[in-house]
């Protein structure tokens, strides 16, 4: 049976992780005390659903939680401290702050610490999310007690929903780019200038031209889109703002 610990104060512990290459322990009072904190954990780093969905989603709402009155947003994973930091700097999460719980000992406190030998895993987390404040558990979102890796009610959505349901979200936004490309700058520039974030994805880097080509029906760069809709490159991008002022 997993457990519900809403009202419980987290456990405390202390975790073991690398700052400017060197060791920093933190307790859970580093961590919660005197803060309002969203938590999300999960099985583990690297992993399909942790790496396209779970972390980026937060990663790209962090503002939006953070107008709702969050001071931290951490994802925690029974991962050492070098496993996590590669992670975060393979998805570029650079607000959400990765808490390795390497030996599981937050998992466990939290009556989460399940056996994924199936999988050739071992000991890992449930994913789960919980919003913290002051070292209390207020709410927590526990995924399904079923078979395999459930993802329905931890995700970054759902959370923003219980904080704050009125917000206004980011648009999605992504720009494929070339470096070099005095057209991409101009797009940059327009989408900074409408306070708009977008994710940047440049040709050469996990991208070619015919990737590109089958995605926008267009070898030029930039190709922007905007919450899966195609808008084109820059010509485009900037009539489409000069049709939502009018």
């Amino acid at each position: 049976m997993l457990e519900n610990h809403e009202g419980q104060q987290v456990p405390q512990v202390v975790f073991h992780t690398r700052a400017d290459h060197q060791w920093k322990d933190l307790s859970s009072d580093d961590l919660f005390a005197g803060k309002t904190v969203v938590v999300f954990a999960l099985p583990g780093a690297f992993t399909p659903t942790c790496s396209s969905t779970h972390l980026p989603r937060y990663e790209a709402l962090y503002s939006c939680f953070q107008d709702s009155g969050v001071d931290d947003i951490y994802c925690m994973s029974v991962n050492d401290a070098f496993v996590m930091d590669e992670w975060g700097r393979s998805q570029q999460a650079q607000r959400v702050k990765l808490i390795p719980d390497g030996s599981g000992a937050f998992a466990r406190g939290m009556g989460l610490l399940v056996n994924k030998d199936d999988l050739g895993f071992g000991d890992r987390s449930w994913r789960y999310s919980m919003l913290v404040r002051d070292g209390v558990i207020e709410k927590m979102f526990i995924e399904p007690d079923v078979p395999g890796d459930p993802f329905e009610v931890s995700d970054a959505d759902t959370m923003l929903a219980y904080l704050n349901p009125a917000i206004a979200k980011p648009r999605a936004v992504t720009v494929f780019s070339k470096p070099g490309c005095p057209h991409c700058d101009r797009a940059r520039a327009y989408l900074r200038d409408a306070g708009m974030e977008f994710e940047e994805i440049e040709l050469g880097h996990g991208l070619s031209a015919s990737t590109l080509a089958a995605v926008a029906g267009a070898t030029s760069t930039p190709q922007v889109f905007i919450d899966g809709d195609h808008i084109g490159g820059a010509d485009e991008l900037a009539e489409f703002f000069s049709d939502r002022a009018a």
